[in-house]
């Protein structure tokens, strides 16, 4: 159903919206035909050593750096066009926001997001309703596609960090629902659902060429980020499972495991957050940031290729700088608005 809609909305919803902002299908500049160098992409490897470059050099009279430069250009043109991307952060965005306007109008109506003490009231004899049901249901199917896709994607440099990320959120929105621990579950969703939205928008104001917006939307997901994964997720969720749950509940098998795998959700947050603040400290250093450190368009400055727009941002803002990775999901490990996705 996911896969389903996926595509529905990619296809006939924010591909029309891209070629209305101009956005253009072309990828990468590609590689000039070469049956040599080809057969050994295709065949042999997609990164030659050192040894078989300057083999291939002899072959080809063709200098090593040249060579370098064509595999690059190669690697380059498996990658998806900024058409491609801009639906891809589309349906993201489109999903994060549905989903987090549900999460807000189902959680005001509980008693559970004012005291979270109610988590665990007559724990765990709490009935599960049809509205939380397809709360965790939708939650599920789109992690659960966002893990898949991660294996038929390009690889990134976080794509351990976001595989781990993807099946920790996996086990806990699984666990939590098995476990009747459904209540806190909900409440960690809808939290981690903001930020996602704005790391979105952001990609997406990009790939429009919109620098400015960008700009201003990933200075505002920074704030969101941090003081949601680093300063409420701590304060709101951690409470409650470690010291409410065993204040009111008592420790339990299950206990153990659902606080594990929160505890390396924030690790996870940590490590991002981290990323966050060192781009932002570039930016205040340099006044710009001008290359994303997780991008799987591969580029070096003896390549003859257009610059990857950058993130400019003036003296007053740099203090906000930020990255997914491509968790929550496409978390920042690098700026969106540096070609991030």
């Amino acid at each position: 159903m996911t896969n389903a809609l996926h595509f529905i909305a990619c296809r006939f919803i924010a591909r029309p919206c891209a070629l209305g902002l101009k956005i253009q299908a072309n990828g990468p500049q590609k590689a000039q035909p070469n049956a040599i160098l080809e057969k050994v992409f295709t065949a042999i490897t997609k990164h030659p050593d050192e040894k078989r470059l300057e083999g291939l050099s002899k072959q080809l009279d063709w200098d090593v750096r040249t060579i370098q430069r064509w595999f690059r250009q190669r690697r380059n043109q498996e990658k998806p066009s900024t058409l491609t991307r801009f639906c891809e952060s589309m349906w993201r965005f489109t999903f994060y926001l549905y989903i987090f306007t549900y999460g807000v109008r189902f959680l005001k109506k509980t008693s559970w997001i004012w005291n979270t003490r109610e988590c665990w009231y007559n724990y765990p004899y709490q009935p599960l309703t049809v509205d939380l049901h397809y709360y965790y249901i939708v939650e599920l199917s789109f992690y659960l596609s966002l893990l898949f896709s991660q294996f038929t994607d390009i690889r990134r440099k976080d794509f351990l960090v976001m595989v781990i990320h993807h099946m920790a959120t996996i086990s806990l929105i699984t666990f939590s629902y098995v476990n009747n621990m459904a209540r806190v579950g909900t409440l960690v969703m809808c939290l981690h659902d903001a930020a996602d939205i704005l790391l979105e928008a952001a990609k997406m104001a990009n790939y429009a060429k919109c620098q400015r917006l960008c700009n201003f939307i990933f200075v505002m997901f920074s704030l969101v980020f941090i003081s949601s994964r680093l300063g409420v997720y701590p304060v709101w969720i951690l409470n409650t499972t470690l010291f409410e749950s065993w204040e009111i509940v008592g420790p339990y098998p299950s206990w153990w495991v659902f606080n594990f795998l929160l505890l390396l959700l924030q690790v996870l947050h940590s490590f991002w957050s981290y990323l966050i603040m060192k781009i932002a400290c570039r930016a205040i250093s340099k006044g710009k940031v001008s290359k994303d450190d997780r991008s799987d368009i591969e580029s070096s400055s003896d390549e003859e290729e257009v610059p990857r727009p950058s993130l400019k941002l003036h003296s007053s803002t740099t203090t906000n700088g930020t990255n997914g990775t491509n968790g929550t999901n496409g978390y920042l490990t690098g700026s969106p608005c540096s070609d991030e996705h």
